[in-house]
């Protein structure tokens, strides 16, 4: 009984979200972007929903900031979130492969473009900046299928939504917890396996600096360059000029493992070099980024190296 009760629980659950996204595509984007600032002021100043969180990260990464600068940053910051989420619903409807370039620039694309017609994988690294779903849908579109590795969520019908959504124009999800073979087959096949990299991935993770503070990062993206030869490119889709679905898709800079300069040789000084690059995008538009995601664990501090902590 428990079992069919939770079963039914998901797909009301699930209806509820198919509601909503079919409310968001009947109104105009301008529409949803004043729609989005309400709802930011809601959930910073009403409700001040993981307020606490998200001061104290603001506080640290821009400690010149005033209270009241943080506050408005933070504002900002849910604005940009609810208004991501009304893009993502109407991408398939205002996005096309004959329109694409009246939305999005692409900035320093010729060698990733380069990359993609040698025989090799790639990997790009992108994070919890900019509207990240547009970069893999607009790939998508140009015919460049790209694989992500991600959990799935424990509503099995949202779960096949959001697979079926982001599958429309090839952006194909690994799950986290079982797909290793799946992200082996994908760069035996050259194929291009994109990472959100701004996760923590725990005490046995590789530990950088982010922002001057110990945060742990997975260390895969720098272990899968090593091993199969595969170049990184890290890439930021961030919104242009405040204007809806009007992004500027940048690859920010590209590692070949080939050709590492003598400064990043190992896989922690890789790891850091693209937690640093997020960062100096990050310090470019701080309202795209998600400062409610607790990037810097609790236990950081206790179990970072003395190195990370001191330096």
């Amino acid at each position: 009984m428990r079992g069919v009760l939770h079963k039914i629980g998901d797909y009301v659950v699930y209806l509820i979200v198919r509601v909503v996204v079919c409310v968001v595509q009947c109104f105009s984007l301008d529409a949803c972007q004043q729609a989005s600032e309400y709802m930011a002021f809601l959930f910073n100043d009403v409700l001040c929903v993981r307020k606490r969180l998200v001061d104290e990260n603001l506080r640290h990464a821009f400690p010149e900031k005033t209270k009241r600068e943080r506050r408005e940053l933070a504002r900002k910051m849910w604005a940009h979130l609810f208004l991501m989420v009304a893009e993502v619903a109407h991408a398939p409807r205002e996005l096309h492969g004959i329109n694409w370039f009246r939305h999005v620039t692409i900035e320093n694309g010729r060698s990733f473009f380069k990359a993609l017609q040698e025989d090799r994988p790639i990997i790009l690294i992108t994070g919890h900046f900019g509207n990240f779903e547009i970069g893999g849908f607009l790939l998508g579109l140009l015919g460049y299928p790209t694989f992500s590795v991600a959990r799935k969520l424990d509503n099995p019908y949202l779960d096949r939504f959001i697979s079926d959504f982001r599958g429309r124009t090839g952006q194909f999800i690994i799950d986290k917890n079982t797909g290793y073979e799946d992200v082996v087959s994908v760069m035996e096949k050259r194929g291009i396996m994109a990472f959100l990299a701004d996760q923590s991935a725990g005490k046995k993770g590789a530990w950088v600096k982010f922002f001057g503070r110990p945060a742990s990062a997975y260390k895969a993206m720098a272990l899968m360059s090593l091993q199969y030869d595969a170049p990184i490119f890290v890439c930021y889709a961030t919104r242009r000029d405040n204007k809806p679905l009007n992004f500027t898709m940048r690859m920010v800079e590209a590692l070949d493992p080939r050709m590492l300069p003598p400064e990043i040789k190992t896989v922690q000084q890789i790891t850091q070099w693209h937690v640093s690059k997020l960062e100096e995008q990050v310090r470019l538009a701080p309202d795209q980024y998600w400062w409610l995601h607790n990037r810097w664990k609790t236990y950081g501090k206790k179990f970072a190296p003395d190195w990370v902590l001191t330096h």
